[in-house]
């Protein structure tokens, strides 16, 4: 039989909570800072880790613009957004850009100016990537100029972005052919930023936003073009409207042009259509618009869906996948 350890009294910890009552986030392994004497993981960590991880599933609702934030998220190589915070920017802070992506993958960026890029199209510690995106803006504003800004895990309960930004600014999104957004004097970047800028332009796929219907984004590929149209109409409704049309034979783009089905992202539905390789961003302005008025009149329609429309409707969900 073994032999029992004699056990020892932990020296308790001096309790270390906020002047609310709250308890500080702090590592997994460091003693919890209310003073039980155990582990933070194995504290209030538990509940911490729980409330972080939480999935938010449409972590952009309420933000302007809510199919651009989707869409800058999970489609577009390259882009730049200029935000509006509500309390204002602090006096030393010119001005917050929102980027896709920004060099070695940094979360935020300080520039010498002052002025702070932050990356949307980056991993996440949390479920809800609006709180992370808070979290390291926040952080960005208060950091040296000419600083990156890091990830960490991100307190449960923090603010989210729609905390952060005035809701009645405009979201408009520019597309860039490349990521010399990056530095204001690509000839002058560090190696390491200049390698990393020459890999992503090698990758960013040619794209473009369309001008006359919201978040709808034409892409180039080698074989055929593409758009992906992020809608947030309510899910089932749209997929009925979509069904509607495509039983009627109404949901193409024009000749040479295919709905092949739609994907989930963020809590929104990304119809996507094929394109023949001659067709322009700019060529597909006109039938986008025109599709919009016959989708607008689809989904105003309450009527059951007929047996082939409940087929096109099956066709539509067989081939739905969800990124996020």
């Amino acid at each position: 039989m073994a032999k029992k350890r004699a056990q020892t009294r932990a020296r308790r910890p001096q309790q270390s909570t906020g002047a609310d009552g709250s308890v500080p986030v702090v590592g997994a392994r460091e003693p919890c800072p209310c003073g039980s004497g155990r582990r933070y993981k194995a504290c209030h960590g538990r509940a911490a880790a729980h409330a972080a991880t939480e999935l938010v599933q449409r972590p952009f609702e309420g933000l302007a613009a809510e199919g651009d934030w989707v869409a800058l998220r999970e489609l577009v190589p390259a882009a730049t957004v200029e935000l509006t915070l509500r309390e204002g920017l602090p006096d030393d802070v010119p001005s917050v850009t929102l980027a896709t992506v920004l060099p070695m993958a940094w979360p935020a960026l300080r520039r010498d100016d002052g002025a702070v890029l932050l990356g949307l199209q980056n991993d996440i510690s949390s479920g809800d990537i609006s709180r992370d995106l808070a979290d390291t803006l926040q952080r960005a504003l208060t950091s040296e100029p000419g600083s990156p800004v890091a990830g960490r895990r991100v307190p449960p309960d923090g603010p989210r972005l729609q905390d952060l930004l005035d809701p009645e600014a405009p979201f408009e999104p520019v597309v860039h052919a490349g990521f010399e957004f990056w530095v204001p004097d690509a000839e002058n970047a560090t190696a390491e930023v200049a390698a990393s800028l020459e890999r992503a332009n090698a990758a960013a796929i040619p794209t473009a936003k369309l001008s006359g219907v919201p978040s709808a984004y034409w892409c180039e590929t080698p074989e055929k073009n593409h758009l992906r149209w992020v809608m947030e109409h309510p899910e089932e409704r749209l997929l009925d409207a979509l069904a509607r049309l495509h039983a009627a034979d109404a949901s193409s783009l024009g000749e040479g042009t295919r709905l092949v089905g739609s994907f989930r992202a963020h809590g929104l539905t990304v119809p996507v259509w094929d394109l023949p390789s001659a067709m322009s961003a700019q060529d597909t302005e006109k039938p986008a618009a025109q599709f919009a008025e016959r989708l607008a009149t689809a989904l105003a329609s309450d009527a059951p869906l007929t047996s082939d429309e409940r087929r096109a409707r099956g066709g539509l969900t067989n081939r739905q996948v969800t990124l996020s």
